[in-house]
Order: structure tokens, then sequence, then C-alpha cells
């Protein structure tokens, strides 16, 4: 029952631990919140700076995970070429060590769980504050707080299962093994993160299984874990790239080339590798005795190393993993072109994925105008019905896209969001809503058309269809000025008033038209079916304006 107990309180505590990483990690970002976006996307100008915005958004954010599916996203919104993103992905990699110094200098011989709750009093007042900065960053504290308390009792549920006798008791099996031993650990460190999917966290179990001075386990068993954890932490960008396009998947291989190539290329060299880490430890750094130091320096060491080994081949890498995944020709009008999925970027980096996406529905809409204006236009039946089924697979492809658009914000509003981002969320629905009705609009008045055709053939007189091309100019001019709002810069204050001129002239056109219609039919000078297509089409029209001042006013609700 002790040991049942015990090894409860062991996965306990690894969720604490990973919990507060998470939340830290999401305080900084909410705290970053465009800045971060702006360094991944501006810094990335050549390879060497790409490697230190790697270095630098991973430090911060204390997560190379986080930091690689971020790149996975831009690569997949072609916000950044396949060869800036190796080079962020080199410095994540290097960025990601910093969280072992952290727990190296202070996680074990420093009872920081006593710490802990002061650092949660200070964090309270910030949770509870109106400003979102301040809410940041209390929610970093928090997640600070949280990791090393996670940390201190992780240790203490391994001691209490005697993790340190039963690992050597594994030891002493594989006694003997030599470069065979290492080869093994290398295997389980690269397994344990894939399942944890977390690399840090996994680094942390290794400190701490290193700091417990087991017979057999030294830094070449600890080393062989953390290049393991390497391997093994490539999953995560992977998960996030199963359903991008060709170059984010590009992006995701190159990710996992990189590391495994380390990997080979070190355990070449290992032995040397492990000396050359010693003496720099003992020598430069002048801590002979912290073995914690030379895990940590032996980390930072490899993917130094594997960095500047790799950083004068990105072309190479780029032409290696363009091989290996050529391009595919595929219906990009039917899929998502900004949100990945199998895995959610952190939240708030996945309101902007959502947001972009929206303006891509709002261009597929508009791109239905023209559909219909075609429909219009076209005599030949074949050629009628062609177009026809194309504005019905567009109907459905922007009924797919609100729905997967929909589902993917509400799973990203169960993360810890501002205030902000909760009032974006709730605006980007009901914009994706309307922009749904929008694409159905278009669809109907395709399918008035299509029944005019049947039951009337009387074409519209030429005052009917100098209405319908001017209704049909001024809802595209709706919609340019609709789409403008969407992709406009955020936290922009709106003025509507020309949104609301183009409005005002619709609904104008149309009581005209009503009132024009129900004269002519009256003195006979058309039938009153041809009356009855023509009113519904110029209505149909009239809607899509008002969907698309709606879609105006949420997103000026964002910005106020």
């Amino acid at each position: 029952m002790d040991n049942l107990v015990n090894l409860l309180s062991l996965i306990g505590a690894l969720g604490l631990f990973l919990f507060g990483m998470k939340t830290m990690s999401e305080g900084l970002e909410k705290f970053a919140g465009d800045r971060l976006r702006n360094i991944l996307a501006a810094m990335t100008k050549n390879r060497f700076m790409g490697v230190i915005t790697g270095i630098t958004v991973t430090a911060l954010i204390q997560s190379s995970s986080a930091t690689t599916v971020m790149v996975v996203s831009f690569v997949n919104a072609g916000l950044m070429s396949l060869a800036q993103a190796i080079g962020v992905i080199m410095g994540a990699n290097v960025g990601t060590t910093v969280t072992a110094w952290i727990i190296s200098a202070i996680g074990f011989k420093v009872n920081i769980s006593a710490l802990a709750l002061p650092l949660l009093a200070i964090a309270v007042p910030l949770i509870f504050s109106g400003d979102s900065k301040r809410k940041s960053v209390g929610e970093f504290i928090f997640g600070f707080s949280f990791l090393f308390m996670g940390l201190f009792h992780l240790q203490e549920a391994a001691m209490a299962l005697n993790i340190g006798e039963m690992v050597a008791k594994m030891l002493a099996q594989v006694a003997g093994g030599g470069f065979f031993t290492v080869i093994l650990f290398v295997i389980v460190g690269a397994l344990v993160t894939m399942v944890v999917q977390a690399s840090a966290a996994t680094m942390a179990i290794t400190l701490m299984l290193f700091d417990m001075n087991i017979e057999g386990f030294g830094l070449e068993q600890a080393a062989a874990l953390a290049m393991g954890q390497n391997i093994g932490t490539t999953i995560t960008a992977f998960i996030a790239s199963l359903t991008a396009n060709t170059q984010a998947r590009r992006a995701a291989l190159a990710h996992m080339f990189f590391n495994v190539f380390g990997v080979v290329v070190v355990l070449v060299i290992f032995y040397p590798f492990c000396d050359a880490v010693n003496w720099f430890v003992d020598n430069i750094m002048l801590a002979p005795n912290n073995d914690l130091f030379k895990l940590s320096a032996f980390h930072t060491a490899f993917n130094v190393f594997n960095t500047l080994l790799l950083i004068g081949f990105v072309r190479q890498i780029e032409l290696f993993v363009c091989r290996v995944l050529p391009q595919k020709e595929d219906d990009s009008e039917g899929r998502l072109k900004y949100i990945t999925g199998g895995l959610l970027s952190t939240s708030e980096l996945s309101i902007w994925q959502a947001r972009n996406e929206i303006g891509v529905l709002a261009e597929r809409c508009m791109k239905m105008l023209g559909m219909v204006r075609q429909c219009l236009d076209t005599e030949k039946d074949a050629d009628f019905e062609k177009i026809y089924k194309k504005v019905e697979h567009y109907e459905q492809i922007t009924d797919n896209m609100e729905e997967e658009i929909a589902s993917y914000l509400r799973k990203v509003s169960e993360g810890r969001l501002s205030a902000y981002s909760k009032n974006h969320i709730a605006c980007m629905l009901r914009e994706v809503d309307e922009l749904e009705s929008i694409g159905d609009s278009f669809y109907h008045l395709a399918r008035t058309v299509s029944r005019k055709r049947k039951n009337e053939p009387a074409p519209f007189t030429i005052q009917q269809q100098a209405n319908i091309e001017q209704m049909l100019d001024l809802v595209n001019e709706a919609m340019e000025d609709m789409h403008a709002v969407i992709t406009g810069p955020e936290h922009e204050t709106l003025s509507l008033s020309k949104n609301y001129k183009v409005e005002q002239k619709i609904n104008e056109l149309r009581n005209q038209c009503r009132e024009e219609n129900l004269d002519s039919v009256s003195k006979g000078v058309y039938s009153y079916r041809l009356g009855t297509f023509y009113n519904d089409f110029i209505s149909g029209c009239e809607k899509i304006g008002d969907y698309a001042i709606n879609v105006v006013q949420e997103e000026a609700a964002v910005n106020k």
C-alpha cells in the first residue's frame, strides 16, 4: 500500500512540475504578447540571427517544444521560410538547456519548497489584478513556485520508492555492457521524453537520479539519457505538423534530423566528449565537485557543438528534407492554411493563427462573389452547371472552415487567457458564424439564378441587369472593406464610417429595386415570376451586406 501511495506521489509530483512549467511559460507568453511574435517573425533575417532568436525565445518561455510548435505554425502560414525555421530550431535546442542550469544551481541543494509559499503570497494579488500584464507576471511566479515544489516532491517520492536502488539493480544487470549501455540509455531517454513530451521534465528526472550518487550511474549514463531526450523532444513538433502543409512537415523533419544527427556524431566521440566536459567544469568553471554542473555543461555543450557543426549546412539540410518530403499537389482551398492540427500552439499565439484563418475564410467567401457573377453571365448550360457545382463546393468549404475554426477556438478558450483574449475569442466565434452565413447567401444567390434558368426563360431586363451589377459592385466593396478590417493590424482603433456608408447604399438600392419591381410587375413590364427571382436576388445581396457589417462591428469590438 505504501508503495502505491509513493508511486502516485511520484506521478503527482511530475504532474505538478509539468503544470508549473506550462503555467510559467504561458504567463511569460501573455506578458510578452505581440513582442514575442515580432521577435520570431523579424529576427530571422539570416541563419545566425535565427539561432540567436531560438535561444532567446526558448530561454524566455522555458520550452523548446513551444518554440518549435510556433516555428512549424509560422512555416505552415508562409511567414517564415524553411531555412529561417531551421536556424530557430537550432537555437531552441541551445535555449532549452537553461532549465537544467537553473535546476543544477538551486533545485536540489536548496529547499526551494520553503520559498514556494511566500512566492505564492506575492503572486496572489497579481493574479487577481485587473491589469493583464501584472496578472501574467503573477502566473509566471505561480508557475515558478509549482515547478520547484514539484521538483522537491519528485525527489522525496523517488527516495521513498528507493528509485536509486532500483536503478542500481538495473545497471548491475547491464554492467560491463560498455558502449552498449550508453546506446541503451539514449533509447530510454528518447522513449521517456516521447511519452512525457517535455524534455525539461525528463532532464529534471535525470538530474535527480544523478544527484543520488547511484552506483554505476555516472556522467556517461546521465549524458546518454540527456542525448536521448533531444531525440524524444522532436515528437512534439512532429505531431503539430501531421496535418499541416508540406513546408511545415519539412520543418519538423529538419528538427528531427538535426537532433538525431547530433546524437550520432557525439556518440562517435562520446568518451572524449565527456572527458572534455569534465575538464572544462573542473578547470574553467572551477567546480570540480559539482556533478550536476557537469551534466548541465554536457547538455549545453552537446547542443552548442551540434549547432556549430551544422549551422553552415542549413541549405543542405533544407535540400535533404525537400527531397525526403517532395511537394504534393493538393487542394489547398479545401484545408486550413494557418491552423495546424494534432497539437495546439500556446494559447495566445493560437488566437493569432485563428485570426489569420478567419481572413482566409473571408477570401474564400469573396471568391464566391466572382462565381455568382459568372453564373449570371454564362449562357451554356454545361458551363453554368460546372460553375454552380463550384459554388456548391465552396459553400461546403465555408461550412467546414467555420466548424473547424470554431472548434479550434473553443479548445484555445480552455487555456488560461487574458481578459482581452477571452473577448477576442468570443468576437471571432461570432465573426466565423457571420462569414459562414455569407457563404450560404452566395450559394443561395447562385441557386436563385439556377431556378430562374429552369423556370423563367425570359432574361432580366436591361434595368434589372444594371441594378444587379450595381448591387454586386456594392457587395464587393463591402466585402473588400470587411477583409481589410479582418486582416489589418491588431489593436487598431477602427473608423467604421466608410463601412456604414456602403451598407447604407446597399439598403437604399434594395429599397429602390423593390419599389421599381412592384411598379414594373403591376404595369406588366415583366412577369410576376421574373420579378420574384429578381427580388430574391437583390434581397440576398442585401443580407450579405448585413453580415459583412456585423463582422466589421465584431472586429471593432475587439479593439475598443
